[in-house]
């Protein structure tokens, strides 16, 4: 495993929430973003940012190493271990116009090639390290983290490609190998990976079988859930997981209960729900207009919204269009606690950021030793 030269030292970009939150203060939330659209004479960056819940503020830590000014890193995993990050696969970008003549297009990323890079970072220290890299390049895949090692399954190996890849892998960090595992039953990108009840799920994707007739609709496929037992060393098929065909946008564990805020088209739903190993069912309580935000109303369009669990809490990280030019993005931080019953929702004080951010993976979050 080789070492990058350590970033700049972090820098604050928002004031500090003057209410600190005790037990929040060994967490860190961090997240991926890059510019919604490149600003003239300026470099279009995929930055490393650290929340610090117990304070309400943000820190700008690093950009991710190995990209030129241009590019940008999207369709990665983001998982911790330990007081590290790591950040997998994923392909390289560059954002162009969908119409060159025309400056009000939305620009796109077009891809430029897939990666099968693994990098660590380390939350404390502040420094960079090579890993091994992927058995098989990959991007839009599932990946999750389960009795200290971290599990990756289906996805797209290749720019071309119109399918999904069957094979998954196994990390150990001690060893810093990669293991080939079983393959799937069937192929599947934009799948969702999540540890629970000692196994890890690989949920949902837009999947079909190898041999299937791919004119025919593949509902089944995509609302079942492949798990992986890791002491059977075998991958077992449940039908009717998700239950939507649209896959899922996240789906996270807490107190042994799996909890989902929405799918891929639709980040929000308007509500939490939680899965009780047959149905999901709106968790009570859950309703927030607040998150939605207005995607008809430029001035107040939801950029982005990722979530991560810490203990029983629910954090929804979210970021908001607030007009202007270049633009700016309002953060806002909403906190959903699942062991409340009355009055589970509390906010945290909104912060403008410089720019409008755009999120290129989910967050994960890491816990410092005290």
């Amino acid at each position: 495993m080789g070492s990058l030269p350590s970033p700049p030292p972090p820098r604050p970009t928002a004031p500090p929430f003057p209410s600190p939150e005790n037990h929040l203060s060994n967490h860190r939330v961090v997240a991926v973003f890059c510019p919604r659209e490149p600003i003239p004479n300026t470099t279009v960056p995929s930055c490393i940012e650290i929340y610090d819940p117990s304070i309400n503020m943000w820190s700008h830590v690093s950009m991710i190493p190995g990209l030129t000014d241009s590019q940008v890193l999207k369709g990665f995993a983001l998982v911790s271990l330990g007081e590290s990050i790591y950040i997998i696969g994923g392909i390289v970008c560059h954002k162009e116009r969908v119409h060159v003549s025309d400056e009000a297009a939305d620009l796109v990323d077009v891809g430029i090639h897939v990666v099968p890079m693994v990098l660590r970072y380390n939350v404390r220290t502040n420094q960079w390290f090579i890993c091994k890299p992927l058995g098989v390049a990959r991007y839009d895949f599932a990946c999750t983290v389960c009795e200290n090692k971290i599990y990756v399954a289906g996805g797209k190996a290749t720019l071309a490609s119109a399918r999904g890849i069957s094979s998954a892998e196994v990390y150990d960090p001690q060893h810093d190998t990669w293991t080939p595992l079983p393959n799937l039953d069937i192929l599947r990108y934009k799948c969702v990976g999540v540890t629970w009840r000692g196994k890890v799920y690989v949920v949902g994707g837009f999947a079909e079988r190898e041999d299937s007739d791919k004119t025919m609709p593949s509902l089944i496929e995509r609302s079942s859930a492949e798990v992986y037992d890791t002491q059977a060393g075998t991958w077992n098929l449940m039908a009717g997981m998700w239950q939507l065909d649209v896959p899922p946008n996240q789906i996270v564990a807490v107190n042994e209960t799996l909890l989902s805020s929405g799918d891929c088209l639709n980040a929000w739903k308007g509500h939490i729900e939680a899965y009780d190993g047959k149905l999901w069912t709106e968790v009570e309580g859950s309703q927030n207009r607040s998150l939605a935000g207005h995607e008809n109303w430029p001035a107040n369009q939801r950029l982005y919204l990722t979530m991560t669990p810490i203990g029983t809490q629910l954090f929804f990280l979210a970021g908001y269009r607030t007009g202007g030019d270049p633009g700016k993005t309002m953060s806002t931080v909403h906190v959903f606690d699942t062991s409340a019953r009355h009055d589970a929702w509390r906010s945290f004080e909104p912060m403008e950021l410089e720019g409008e951010k755009e999120l290129c993976s989910h967050c994960c979050v890491v816990q410092l030793s005290s």
